[in-house]
C-alpha cells in the first residue's frame, strides 16, 4: 500500500543532515553548557553558535534568543512572563478566537486568577481585522498576542499591522508564529513584535526544542525557576542535541524558501482543484489566497471528519481533522465556528498539510481513493439521505 503523509502541520521527519549534526551531542560531545571545564564549555560554544544561527533566520540578535521546550513553552512564557513583569501596570489581555490552545489555554488560566482577557473576532476567512485589535485595548491593557499564521486553515494574519497598532500604544506584542516558520519569511525587524514563538519540529528538526524571540528591552519574568540559564529567563539545563539539530533545521528552511513554497503551492492547488472537481457538497475553509502554500483545510458536508480520517489512515493516507493538540476531542473546531461554518459542517472537516518530500503522484493517490471513501461514508449518512444532495463534482 502507498503511504502518503500530508499531516505536516502536526509535526515533520527530521532530516538526515540534522541526525546527523545531533549525534556528536548525544554521546562523545556531551558536556552541560553551564560546567566551566572544557567539556562543558565546548557545548557553550556549540550552542552560542546555534543561537546565532536562529537569531539570523529572524532578523535577531543573538542575546534576543531564548530556547525552551517548544512551541507551547515559548507561548506560556511569552505570556506569563509578560503578565508577571507588568502585572502592577494592568490586568488586560487582548488575544483572537482563533488563537492556537497553547495560548487561549494559557489566558484562560490568567483569567481565574484575576487578569481579564477579550478575544477579538475574525472573519469568514479566518482574518482578524487590525482594527478591532486596536478596539479592543484599554488603558489597562498590557499584552496583545495574535498568531502569525493559523494551524488549522493556514489563513496568514496581517501581523504588521496589528504589531504597529499595539507598539504605538507602548503595549507589548507577541506573536506564535510556529506554523509560519520556513514558509513565511519571519523578520523581526520589520514585523515589530516584542515575543515571537517559534517551534523546531514543524521545520524538520527534532521534538522537545524551540526558541522565543524576545527583542531588547522587553520586560519578561522568569516562569521556570533554579537556575540561571538563558539570561535567567528560562531556567533548566538546556537541551544540546535538540538545539544543535533546531539549528541545522533553521539553516535548511531558510534556504530556497521561494522554490519550496512554489512547489507546495503547485501541489495544493493540484489537490484543492481536484476535490473540488471531483466531490459535491465541499466548502473550503481559510482565506483563497492569504494562506500558507502547503496547507488545505475543507469540510465535507454530511460526513463526520474523524470517520474520514481514519478510513484515508487504513488507505495509508494520514491527514488531520484539526489541530493534533486537540485530536480525539468531539468538539467542533473553534477555529472553524468562529469563521462562521455551522457546527455539522465543521465536525466534517479535513486538513491536509503538505511537506517539501510529497510529489504529484502523493496527491494523484489521494485523489483516487477520497472520493470513494466519502461517498461510501455519505451513503450511511441519515442527513446526506435527507437532505437528498447529490454526490457528483461541482
Amino acid at each position: 500500500m502507498r503511504k502518503v503523509y500530508l499531516d505536516h502541520n502536526a509535526t515533520t521527519p527530521v532530516r538526515p543532515e540534522v541526525i546527523e549534526a545531533m549525534l556528536p551531542f548525544m554521546s562523545e560531545r556531551f558536556g552541560n553548557p553551564s560546567s566551566v571545564h572544557s567539556f562543558g564549555q565546548d557545548a557553550r560554544e556549540v550552542m552560542e553558535r546555534a543561537r546565532e544561527t536562529v537569531a539570523g533566520a529572524l532578523g535577531a540578535r543573538k542575546d534576543e534568543i531564548v530556547f525552551t521546550s517548544g512551541g507551547t513553552e515559548s507561548d506560556n512564557l511569552a505570556i506569563t512572563g509578560t503578565v508577571g513583569a507588568l502585572c502592577k501596570k494592568g490586568k488586560h489581555i487582548v488575544t483572537s478566537k482563533i488563537e492556537h490552545h497553547a495560548v487561549l489555554a494559557t489566558c484562560e488560566h490568567l483569567a481565574s486568577i484575576g487578569f481579564e482577557t477579550t478575544e477579538v473576532p475574525c472573519d469568514k476567512y479566518g482574518i482578524i481585522d487590525p482594527e478591532d485589535v486596536r478596539r479592543s485595548i484599554r488603558t489597562d491593557t498590557i499584552l496583545v498576542t495574535i498568531m502569525h499564521a493559523n494551524n488549522e486553515v493556514g489563513t496568514v494574519q496581517p501581523v504588521e499591522q496589528i504589531a504597529e497598532i499595539v507598539r504605538g500604544k507602548g503595549i507589548v506584542f507577541h506573536s506564535d508564529a510556529v506554523q509560519s516558520l520556513g514558509k513565511v519569511n519571519l523578520d523581526t525587524s520589520k514585523l515589530a513584535a516584542n515575543l515571537l514563538s517559534v517551534s523546531s519540529h514543524k521545520i524538520y528538526g527534532p521534538k522537545g526544542v524551540g526558541a522565543l524571540y524576545v527583542r531588547r528591552g522587553t520586560p519578561l519574568s522568569a516562569t521556570t525557576f533554579g537556575g540561571h540559564h538563558e539570561k535567567r529567563r528560562r531556567a533548566g539545563t538546556e537541551n544540546v542535541p535538540g538545539i544543535v539539530g533546531f539549528a541545522k533545521a533553521v539553516e535548511l528552511a531558510s534556504r530556497d524558501i521561494e522554490p519550496r513554497n512554489t512547489k507546495m503551492l503547485s501541489l495544493r492547488n493540484r489537490l484543492e482543484d481536484g476535490i473540488m472537481s471531483t466531490i459535491a457538497n465541499v466548502r473550503l475553509n481559510g482565506h483563497p489566497t492569504k494562506r500558507l502554500p502547503n496547507t488545505l483545510n475543507v469540510s465535507f458536508e454530511f460526513v463526520e471528519g474523524e470517520s474520514l480520517v481514519l478510513s484515508l489512515d487504513m488507505e495509508g493516507i494520514a491527514v488531520s481533522s484539526g489541530s493534533a493538540c486537540t485530536s480525539g476531542s468531539l468538539e467542533p473546531s473553534h477555529v472553524l465556528l468562529a469563521m462562521g461554518v455551522p457546527p455539522d459542517v465543521a465536525q466534517g472537516s479535513v486538513r491536509f498539510s503538505l511537506g517539501q518530500d510529497n510529489i504529484e503522484a502523493d496527491i494523484d493517490y489521494v485523489l483516487e481513493i477520497l472520493p470513494r471513501i466519502v461517498e461510501r461514508l455519505r451513503s450511511i449518512s441519515p442527513l446526506f439521505k435527507k437532505s437528498g444532495a447529490g454526490t457528483g463534482g461541482r
